[in-house]
């Protein structure tokens, strides 16, 4: 009888593309943003300082980490931070500007909530916001490479998830709470019973192909 070989590990985020910038004694923020798939919502970007001592073992993209997960380790993150600042950009920005340019704001904005301007912001993905009030590094797939951006992406997925939860209370028939506004079939569904909430991106294909 063969066993099945076992499943690789995953490498988790650590610190060495901030310790490069560490070590010009730059201060580093990491920067991400969340909702941009959405078919309802705000997007959603955090941009957090570390210190070089944090204490996240087990800290990851917020994607792998479970609701409970992102829930400690953003009071964890928040706890520890030299500092942190979200941005959001509303649907109606969303509509005007597209979802790309309104993620791109978020980020700008969550950047300039910074009590402490960095000296760098290492940003997830393959674009510098326009505006940013400090040079940047791209780095793609980020949020799984650095932990400054990992801990950004959990704040600003658990704050845009609890803003989610809140306007479920609003339109409980939409499942908000459930999906946070990911074209999910049973948001669909609804879309297709009730029609879209002043929450509902009108720039979004909002029924699903047949």
């Amino acid at each position: 009888m063969t066993r099945e070989p076992p499943a690789p590990e995953v490498a988790l985020p650590d610190f060495r593309l901030e310790a490069m910038h560490w070590a010009q004694g730059h201060v580093v923020a990491g920067v991400d943003e969340c909702g941009r798939g959405c078919l309802a919502g705000p997007v959603v970007a955090a941009a957090v300082v570390l210190p070089r001592d944090a204490a996240l073992e087990g800290l990851d993209d917020s994607k792998r980490l479970t609701r409970d997960r992102r829930e400690e380790f953003y009071e964890l993150v928040l706890s520890q931070a030299v500092a942190a600042g979200v941005g959001v950009c509303s649907v109606a920005e969303i509509d005007s500007l597209n979802i790309l340019w309104a993620s791109m704001e978020a980020m700008r904005r969550a950047v300039a909530n910074l009590a402490a301007c960095p000296d760098i912001a290492l940003v997830d993905g393959d674009r510098v916001p326009p505006g940013l009030v400090t040079p940047a590094q791209t780095v793609v797939g980020g949020d799984g490479r650095s932990l400054s951006i990992a801990a950004a992406s959990v704040v600003a997925k658990v704050t845009r998830d609890r803003m989610m939860r809140d306007y479920d209370h609003t339109w409980p028939e939409y499942g908000l709470a459930a999906h946070k506004g990911y074209p999910t079939p049973d948001h669909y569904a609804a879309l297709a019973r009730h029609g879209p909430t002043p929450l509902h991106r009108l720039t979004f294909r909002l029924t699903k192909d047949a």
